[in-house]
């Protein structure tokens, strides 16, 4: 599986030098054709990652902390990048958040080999603390940020508990996505599960009846 057509722009941290797009490209190549070849994560090191790219071990070490900071990246790499919210409503940004994990979802499910590194990762508590802070965690804020905004511009109601808002609309889709891995993904789930989650949480219109 190539990522070159994922990839935007790099995601690990420099480490003093000047960025090699080619570079960082070749190692994150390497790490995927490993995993195609049905080597375990646990089994992947440093120094059989750099001989399959092609690099030493120091131009990694540059580049990445660790293989934990690597692993991510790679996934970061064969994900659909993260999408730019419109802004122009809370539902529109929720959206548009929810859409963007009903296609992790189906590139999940489309990819045998992602599958099972997220399998993979998830029994590594040093891999999954990796990912969960670098990718999971500002995910969940920033999607607290567009709730907490839609508060604010009176699309939400104010006694709503946020942090439990959240889990409602993106564990709707996570359960159809990861477990329910038969489940359908129509195109316009997240419009769905937005809008009737939304029926719940929004701020009650009072209407006077003229007589």
């Amino acid at each position: 599986m190539s990522l070159a057509d994922n990839r935007s722009c790099p995601a690990g941290p420099a480490r003093g030098r000047p960025r090699s797009e080619a570079v960082e490209q070749a190692i994150l190549e390497g790490v995927m054709q490993l995993l195609e070849d049905g080597v375990p994560l646990a089994e992947l090191s440093i120094e059989r990652i750099a001989r399959t790219a092609g690099v030493g071990k120091a131009t990694i070490y540059r580049r990445w902390s660790g293989k934990e900071a690597l692993f991510v990246d790679v996934l970061r790499a064969a994900e659909p990048p993260d999408p730019e919210l419109p802004g122009t409503s809370m539902r529109d940004d929720l959206i548009v958040l929810l859409e963007s994990l009903r296609q992790r979802g189906l590139v999940s499910r489309s990819s045998a080999i992602l599958h099972n590194v997220y399998v993979q990762m998830k029994s590594s508590p040093r891999i999954w603390g990796e990912y969960h802070a670098a990718v999971v965690t500002p995910r969940r804020v920033l999607m607290l940020d567009v709730l907490r905004r839609g508060q604010r511009d009176g699309e939400l109601r104010t006694d709503i508990d946020l942090d439990l808002a959240n889990d409602m609309f993106v564990g709707a889709m996570l359960v159809r996505t990861i477990m329910r891995p038969d489940g359908d993904l129509p195109e316009d789930l997240a419009e769905r599960i937005v809008d009737t989650v939304l029926e719940g949480l929004r701020p009650v219109r009072s209407t006077v009846s003229s007589h």
